[in-house]
């Protein structure tokens, strides 16, 4: 795990415009010189994209493809028994490739026509204005790195499987595709950064690692969730809360650990109504009056 908690891999550029990304030492994939070129071909490449190019396309290798296959046929038999419905009809509907990673061009070529979403490169960390505002215009900035072959069940950063396995079959169905755009609005909504934070609290306790009941058991409908073969099977084991947004927009999290504190909905109905509701809503205000109710002892 990473020692300062970053979620993405410092990326730096030099004067020829080539990036270097800065992979901790304990990453998996920070002995190997031929992974850490890649990552930093791709890291160039997404760099040097423009809006309107062409997406880049990745060279992935033949065992990067093979992580990708071992990742897919995994995660495929715990979101039956663990996957919101919803998310479970957006991954029918995508039908993203299990055999090979897909390039973001060709998740675009299915997912635009479903719900109008599609995918440009990152280099890792994206501003938050830019990132969660790019979704308001039906745009996702993604990564498009592979985690390290020696351990394909384990990332400590967010990967093309997260992106794309996590959050593409999301934004596959409407109903969290209007969620995700309602999130971008409201981050271009605000003015301030404390608001802009709070926003994202409550976009990662809920599209990021959102659970809700569905039948009598807890679903998972969080990217983050369901892109980790790990996390997704100790949702039991966690402090599982009231849908809040008050509480959400304040609760600190780590992102090396397991979250220990997740928000249930009462089915995804109710996340459309608090949490989309929230962030058709807010505004600086709002988050103050909020901040303010979830600091308040009862």
């Amino acid at each position: 795990m990473f020692e300062e908690a970053q979620l993405y891999a410092p990326v730096t550029r030099s004067e020829t415009g080539e990036a270097t990304v800065h992979l901790d030492h304990d990453h998996p994939g920070a002995s190997d010189p031929e992974y850490r070129a890649r990552r930093n071909a791709l890291a160039t490449l997404a760099m040097e994209w423009q809006p309107g190019d062409p997406i880049p396309v990745a060279p992935y290798t033949d065992a990067e493809h093979e992580v990708w296959r071992v990742v897919c046929r995994e995660l495929h038999r715990l979101h039956e028994r663990h996957a919101s419905a919803l998310y479970l009809d957006g991954k029918q509907r995508l039908r993203l490739p299990e055999d090979h990673i897909p390039q973001l061009s060709e998740v675009n070529q299915r997912l635009r026509p479903l719900t109008g979403f599609g995918y440009v490169p990152a280099a890792g960390l994206v501003p938050l204005l830019q990132f969660y505002g790019s979704l308001a215009d039906g745009v996702f900035h993604s990564t498009q790195y592979v985690r390290h072959h020696s351990v394909p069940l384990y990332t400590p950063e967010p990967d093309v499987l997260h992106e794309v396995v996590g959050h593409g079959n999301c934004l596959a169905h409407d109903r969290f595709a209007r969620v995700y755009r309602s999130a971008g609005e409201a981050a271009r909504r605000v003015e301030t950064e404390e608001a802009l934070e709070f926003i994202s609290k409550v976009f990662w306790f809920s599209l990021e690692f959102g659970v809700l009941r569905e039948k009598g058991e807890v679903r998972s409908y969080g990217a983050g969730l369901l892109s980790s073969y790990g996390e997704i099977q100790q949702v039991a084991d966690a402090d599982l809360r009231p849908l809040d947004v008050a509480r959400m927009g304040v609760q600190t999290y780590d992102i090396t650990h397991y979250q220990p504190i997740l928000f249930c909905a009462e089915g995804f109905g109710e996340v459309e109504n608090v949490v989309g509701g929230f962030f058709d809503e807010v505004d600086d205000d709002l988050v103050q009056r909020l901040a303010h109710a979830a600091s308040t002892p009862a």
